[in-house]
C-alpha cells in the first residue's frame, strides 16, 4: 500500500496556490491590456478548427472579458478601435462596428472560420433579443447548421425596429443640395435646419457602394448590426469588394452614425438576402435558436423581447431594474 507523506502534500499545496495566483494575474492583465488569452491550442489539434469565430467591435472602456469566459471553445477576435497598439485594431476609428467587420474580412478572407459571428462588445444592451437584453443566450443557442444553410442570419428575430420596411430609398432621399451641406430644413418655417438621417442618405450611399446595382424600393431588416454568416456567403463577394467598401468608410465625409448605419441596412444584402429580409419571429426563433412552439405574432413572440424605455440599461443590470428592484436574474455572471 502506497502512503503519501505529509511532506509531499505540503510541497504541492504552495505550487497549486502559485499557479492559481498566476492564472488570476494573467486574466487581470489580459483584461486591462486587451490581450487575447484562451485555451484554443489545447482544445483543438492542429488539423482541427474551432466551430465558429466571434468578432467583437470594442473600445478600450468596454469590458469584453465575458467573451473569453463564456465562449471558451470559440475562436475570438476582439478589436479595440481606439487603441492603435491593440493586437487587433482598425486603420481608423470610423463607421462604428462596420469598420471592424470589414477589416476582419479583408485581413482574414482566405482563412475565415466556417461560421463567423459579428457582435458588439456589450453583453447587456437594449437591442439584444432577450428578456434580460443578454446576448450570451443567443450565442449559446445559435444553431450553426442553420447559419450554414441560410448563409446570413440576424441575431434579432424580433422585428420591433427595422422591419417590415425601415427605408424607402427613392422616397426618403434628400436633395442633392441637402446632402452637399449635410442638413435639411426642419420644415416649420423657422429657417432652422437638422442633421440628415440614414434614410435620407441611403440611396446615394448605396449607389456609391453598389455601382451598377438597382437601388431597391424598400429596405428592411431587424436592427442592430449583430449577425452570423457562413464562410461561403462572405466569399460570394470578392475580397476587393470588401476593400472597396472599407475604403469608402475611410474616405466618406458622413458622420460615423450615418456611415455605420448605412451598413447596418446593407449587411443582409451584401450576404445574399433580399432587400427586405424580415422572416417571421416564430420561424426565426425556432430555426435559429431552437425555441419552437412560442406564442407569437408575425413580428414578435411573448416573453422574448420588450423595447425598453431607455437606450441605457440601469446601473446594476441585470440583477436590478430601473427602479432598483431585484429582478431575480438567473443567468450566468
Amino acid at each position: 500500500m502506497l502512503v503519501r507523506s505529509s511532506g509531499v502534500r505540503g510541497s504541492i499545496i504552495p505550487i497549486i496556490i502559485l499557479l492559481l495566483l498566476c492564472s488570476w494575474l494573467l486574466v487581470l492583465y489580459s483584461h486591462q491590456h486587451h490581450l487575447q488569452w484562451d485555451l484554443l491550442p489545447f482544445l483543438f489539434t492542429p488539423d482541427q478548427e474551432p466551430p465558429v469565430e466571434v468578432v467583437v467591435a470594442s473600445t478600450r472602456a468596454e469590458d469584453t472579458l465575458w467573451v473569453h469566459r463564456f465562449l471558451p471553445r470559440w475562436a475570438r477576435s476582439i478589436y479595440v478601435v481606439d487603441n492603435p497598439r491593440a493586437r487587433l485594431t482598425v486603420p481608423e476609428n470610423k463607421g462604428r462596428e462596420a469598420m471592424v467587420y470589414l477589416t476582419h474580412i479583408v485581413n482574414n478572407y482566405d482563412t475565415l472560420a466556417e461560421t463567423t459571428v459579428f457582435v458588439h462588445a456589450s453583453r447587456f444592451a437594449w437591442h439584444n433579443d432577450n428578456r434580460d437584453y443578454d446576448l450570451l443566450p443567443a450565442l449559446h443557442q445559435l444553431r450553426l447548421d442553420y447559419v450554414q444553410e441560410s448563409g446570413y442570419v440576424n441575431l434579432r428575430c424580433v422585428q420591433v425596429l427595422g422591419c417590415p420596411a425601415e427605408i424607402r430609398p427613392h422616397i426618403d432621399a434628400a436633395s442633392d443640395w441637402a446632402r452637399s451641406i449635410g442638413s435639411a430644413p426642419i420644415g416649420d418655417g423657422s429657417g432652422n435646419s437638422r442633421a440628415l438621417t440614414t434614410k435620407e442618405i441611403y440611396k446615394a450611399a448605396f449607389e456609391e457602394l453598389m455601382p451598377g446595382v438597382d437601388v431597391p424600393q424598400q429596405v428592411g431588416v431587424s436592427c442592430c448590426s449583430q449577425f452570423a454568416v457562413s464562410r461561403k456567403a462572405v466569399r460570394s463577394r470578392s475580397r476587393e469588394d470588401y476593400v472597396r467598401w472599407r475604403d469608402w468608410l475611410l474616405e466618406t465625409s458622413l458622420p460615423d452614425d450615418l456611415s455605420g448605419r448605412v451598413f447596418e441596412y446593407m449587411w443582409h444584402i451584401i450576404f445574399g438576402k433580399e432587400a427586405v429580409y424580415c422572416p417571421s419571429a416564430a420561424d426565426c426563433y425556432c430555426k435559429l435558436f431552437g425555441e419552437c412552439g412560442l406564442k407569437c405574432q408575425e413580428m414578435q413572440c411573448e416573453g422574448r423581447y420588450i423595447l425598453p424605455k431607455y437606450s441605457n440599461l440601469p446601473e446594476g443590470w441585470p440583477q436590478f431594474g430601473y427602479a432598483g428592484e431585484d429582478r431575480n436574474f438567473t443567468g450566468l455572471l
